[in-house]
């Protein structure tokens, strides 16, 4: 969609550049004295001066550019999504690193708990 708009818009400017446009500016006195301003806009197309070569030039250039951009596009955002991609499985594999020290750390709290519970106990029969 991209290439369409912007080669649509390189023919635009191609045609508007190629129209000659003069503006006349004309002054009339009346008979009852007043005066009347005319203005007239001349636009010209001059079609012997067109090499149609020039034009076809042109649009393939301007196509090749656009293509070239579009291709930029879609590297930098398979690249972005590639990024993203890792950065998710980095936080999966911490997170889950993390899971397994928490785990550990309760396991361990918990086996002294018991064994303080089992001190108590004994202190406690004495």
């Amino acid at each position: 969609m991209k290439k369409q708009i912007l080669a649509a818009a390189a023919i635009a400017v191609l045609a508007v550049s190629c129209t000659k446009s003069s503006t006349k500016t004309e002054q009339v006195e009346n008979t009852d004295g007043s005066v009347t301003t005319t203005t007239t806009t001349v636009s010209e197309n001059p079609s012997v001066n067109i090499d149609t070569a020039k034009i076809d030039k042109a649009k393939e250039n301007v196509k090749t550019k656009v293509d070239a951009a579009g291709n930029k596009i879609d590297d930098a955002a398979q690249k972005a999504k590639e990024d993203l991609n890792k950065a998710g499985k980095d936080i999966k594999a911490g997170a889950k690193e993390v899971g397994h020290d928490v785990k550990d750390a309760a396991a361990k709290g918990a086996a002294k708990v018991e064994e303080g519970a089992k001190k108590l106990k004994e202190d406690l029969k004495k």
